[in-house]
């Protein structure tokens, strides 16, 4: 099971750091095709998109040092602050599914990988 959490974590990290990509640098561009916006949509939110995507890099950088100090230094260290990036994630994602019923596919999308890592993670933790 932490083999298979710990995936799940490296994958869903990685997602938010292209998460980051799309909302801190390509917000005007890309991210109207991603996430179905006009451009003057974008321009408008331009500003917060930039700090929100700073938010999903921190939790990606959490959630790989994690790993990292897991597998390198720490086991007890790593594992804690794999669990607390991946379950931050997965809270995010929860809070954009019971809030904003239009984004419920992305809210999935952003969740399924942080669910499952902090499911398996959860379980090597008990054994």
């Amino acid at each position: 099971m932490l083999l298979v959490g710990m995936i799940a974590a490296l994958l869903a990290a990685a997602l938010h750091v292209f998460i980051f990509y799309i909302e801190s640098f390509a917000w005007t561009t890309r991210a109207l095709s991603v996430f179905g916006m006009d451009r003057e949509s974008a321009e408008a939110t331009k500003e917060m998109a930039f700090n929100q995507g700073f938010y999903n890099f921190f939790l990606a950088i959490e959630a790989f040092v994690g790993i990292a100090v897991y597998f390198l230094a720490s086991p007890t260290v790593g594992l804690t602050l794999a669990l607390f990036g991946v379950g931050s994630m997965l809270a995010a994602a929860l809070l954009l599914f019971v809030t904003s019923p239009d984004k419920r596919s992305a809210a999935i999308k952003q969740g399924f990988l942080p669910l499952i890592a902090v499911a398996a993670l959860g379980v090597a933790a008990l054994l």
